[in-house]
């Protein structure tokens, strides 16, 4: 097993962790605010840990370049998609007005 197997493998293995984490915080965790924090780990940090994993044991190239772009995509769309949630959430329970800008 080289170098770059074991560091996929432990990279794999640390997304992978994260991922369920949020998944048990989403089944312990009450009320829609409290759930949007155990998003946040997994799209910030256990997918893109997952897709890196994929970039390293595909080594270097075109198709690690676009797993290394799909892994920014998905750590950037998380972080912009929690607060919208958050947004919206607190539209339809009537905290804030639906035309209130943000």
């Amino acid at each position: 097993m080289d170098a770059r197997t074991v560091c996929a493998a432990v990279l794999l293995t640390a997304g992978v962790a994260v991922l369920l984490l949020a998944v048990l915080a989403l089944q312990v965790l009450p009320g829609p605010y409290a759930r949007l924090h155990a998003l946040s780990p997994a799209t910030s940090l256990g997918a893109p840990l997952v897709v890196l994993a994929l970039a390293v044991a595909e080594g270097s190239g075109r198709r690690a370049a676009a797993l290394l772009v799909v892994a920014v995509l998905v750590a950037v769309g998380g972080a912009l998609t929690a607060p919208a949630l958050g947004r919206c959430t607190a539209q339809h329970e009537g905290r804030i007005p639906r035309k209130d800008p943000p």
